[in-house]
């Protein structure tokens, strides 16, 4: 997706994690503008729910249950995906989940739940995408970062440290394509606080309270400062993809907090620590 301006009218575009939030905005309004969808997630019920609101728009839906930890299962599906459409010229790696808990608090299990989902997901849709991406002569990447993998927050480690590295692998790549002079783009995506379920399904333990957060209204906290809807969210990141643009910063929040990562690390550790000590002592 070359030009200065992308067309999504007759594209085929592959979503993860389609079954509901960003992932089901993004399809909905591609589908408004002509894209020919593949959607997959974990969630059958979500995802029959997405591919019901695009149908009838006179673009070709096809939905598979895809668990992207399961590289072979992705490579699978990216197959089909490819055989079935034709082509693959936007695929989108959205699948996400999230664990709030200290460092040493946290399991191992959480641990490579996350980074299985969050990190490897993105990993498995990249590698099984790329090469269909480039055949199609036109194509795009978008990878979901976070925020969180432009600062790094107190009781959130293991989502730090996947977004930080779906960045960096991201941001790697780009470069590489673009070294190549490869027909494929590369847009890594920074949402801040989107309303979507991400929140509600997280797993919050208990040693959160350490640091100054109510175990129990960690969710709805989260949810009364989420700031930008999915539709939003979508909308923010299709204008970068049709202008190209390697980075999206989504929400008002992921501007500001784009600014604090650019000071240096030892003030921004200090203003972090200083405010949740501040809840600590209220707490």
């Amino acid at each position: 997706m070359t030009g200065a301006r992308t067309r999504f009218d007759g594209r085929v575009a592959a979503i993860t994690g389609a079954g509901s939030g960003i992932g089901r905005a993004l399809a909905r309004r591609l589908a408004g503008r002509g894209a020919h969808l593949a959607l997959s997630d974990i969630d059958e019920a979500g995802l029959a729910d997405t591919v019901a609101a695009c149908q009838g728009l006179g673009v070709k839906v096809s939905s598979a249950t895809v668990d992207v930890t399961d590289r072979q299962a992705v490579q699978a599906w990216a197959d089909a995906v490819a055989d079935e459409h034709g082509a693959v010229h936007l695929a989108v790696n959205n699948a996400g989940v999230a664990v709030a808990a200290t460092v040493e608090a946290v399991s191992y299990d959480d641990l490579r739940w996350l980074m299985d989902i969050d990190f490897w997901g993105v990993v498995h849709g990249t590698k099984a995408f790329l090469p269909h991406l480039r055949a199609s002569g036109d194509g795009h990447l978008v990878n979901i970062s976070s925020v969180f993998g432009l600062i790094s927050v107190p009781s959130q480690a293991a989502y730090n440290a996947a977004k930080f590295a779906v960045r960096g692998f991201t941001d790697a790549l780009r470069m590489e394509l673009a070294i190549e002079g490869a027909p494929v783009r590369c847009t890594t995506v920074f949402p801040g606080g989107i309303k979507t379920n991400i929140a509600r399904n997280a797993r919050v333990d208990a040693s959160v309270a350490a640091l100054g957060q109510d175990p129990a209204e960690a969710r709805q906290g989260f949810e009364r400062v989420a700031l930008t809807t999915p539709d939003g969210a979508a909308r923010r990141i299709l204008w970068g993809v049709e202008r190209n643009r390697p980075r999206v910063l989504v929400g008002a929040d992921a501007a500001v907090i784009d600014l604090v990562s650019r000071l240096p690390g030892a003030l921004a550790e200090r203003v972090l620590v200083a405010g949740a000590r501040r809840r600590r002592a209220r707490s």
